[in-house]
């Protein structure tokens, strides 16, 4: 597992997300009532952008089709989606937001 630096905690606002790229891979960082998650940007029923969609009672909704994804633990709640979303650790230090991602993400 590697750490990795992103955004300033200032940098999402509340009950909204900003995408994360590294390597060929986004994630969604999400901030969810000043509490911040980290998942696949991707949702798993489609080609659709999770950072893009509504966060609310600590899931986002894929803007596509509407699945929900549980912001915790990255299952998916309704359908279409019927597979998870990876989620990542992430913590706070200096007011910045770290992940703790695969080696080869």
């Amino acid at each position: 597992m590697v750490r990795v630096k992103t955004f300033h905690t200032a940098d999402i606002m509340q009950n909204a997300s900003k995408v994360f790229k590294i390597n060929d891979k986004e994630i969604a960082i999400v901030n969810f009532d000043n509490t911040y998650y980290a998942i696949d940007d991707l949702c798993s029923h489609s080609e659709a952008s999770l950072s893009d969609g509504e966060v609310y009672n600590c899931k986002v909704e894929c803007p596509l089709h509407g699945a929900e994804f549980d912001l915790t633990t990255g299952e998916a709640l309704t359908l279409p989606a019927t597979k998870p979303v990876k989620t990542y650790p992430v913590s706070i230090e200096d007011g910045y937001l770290f992940l703790e991602i695969d080696n080869n993400a």
